[in-house]
């Protein structure tokens, strides 16, 4: 019998697949680790728009986290499309209960531009989910949101990457900056800012947050540490989005298994 690492994905459903529990779990598998998923909201998607969604009950999303950490040994947990306060509410306390280290993935928007958190939410995910965050990622207009303040620059993430750790998250790395034909992300450990370099695209970008993420998550999973498990993440998305896949007329998505 093999045994593997385990992930836990907390995050929303996109019918499309190129995002979401459906990215999550790609990514899990090309890593080499086994998916386990709690489904918090459930979205009529495609490349183009999400055109519905509809919220799990709260007392159904503790259930599911009860039901996979009651049987299952899990080596690392993500959290993903937290809609609105209720849910919030709900994976904060399961956290605290069951002593969990999360990556914490702040999905506000689509690339296509539709908003995944009602405006009521976002202060109960600052009081709720930054501070639980082992490690907080954020693109720049999510960590503008939570952090209040306008980035137009390398300093300007700094800052909000250091404003992050200071609302509590552990770890920070402020994504998609732009660095004159190349892209930024800033991680901040609480001591030191580390500048993570990676390619410029315009296409084939759906799904990219969500598979950075749970990239990471993987590779925490096989005990690698914050830092590292962000630099290979970032190597990871670069070829995913590199060799995106023509699937569908808005934002295509990235290749999950580009690795596998």
């Amino acid at each position: 019998m093999k045994k593997i690492p385990v992930a836990l994905t907390i995050a929303g459903s996109d019918s499309s697949g190129g995002a979401g529990i459906e990215a999550d779990l790609k990514t899990f598998s090309a890593f080499g680790v086994y998916g386990t998923v709690v489904i918090t909201s459930v979205t009529a998607q495609n490349t183009k728009k999400v055109k519905a969604v509809h919220n799990i009950p709260p007392g159904i999303v503790g259930e599911q986290i009860d039901a996979v950490l009651e049987d299952i040994s899990v080596n690392a947990v993500k959290t993903g499309m937290l809609s609105n306060s209720d849910i919030i509410e709900t994976v904060a306390q399961k956290i605290d209960e069951y002593g969990l280290s999360v990556v914490v993935d702040p999905v506000m928007m689509t690339k296509s531009g539709d908003r995944l958190i009602r405006d009521e939410a976002v202060q109960s995910y600052i009081e709720k989910m930054v501070p639980r965050s082992l490690l907080l990622t954020p693109n720049i207009r999510e960590a503008e949101e939570l952090t209040s303040m306008e980035i137009n620059s390398i300093e300007d993430m700094k800052r909000s990457a250091r404003n992050l750790h200071e609302m509590g998250a552990e770890n920070v790395v402020v994504k998609a900056g732009d660095a004159g034909g190349k892209v930024v992300d800033i991680f901040y450990d609480g001591k030191k800012f580390e500048e993570i370099y990676g390619e410029k695209f315009t296409s084939h970008k759906h799904g990219t947050g969500c598979t950075y993420s749970s990239a990471i998550s993987a590779n925490l999973a096989w005990d690698k540490s914050v830092l590292e498990a962000v630099k290979i993440s970032k190597m990871f998305i670069d070829d995913a989005i590199k060799n995106g896949l023509d699937i569908g007329e808005g934002e295509q998505p990235v290749d999950h298994m580009v690795w596998s």
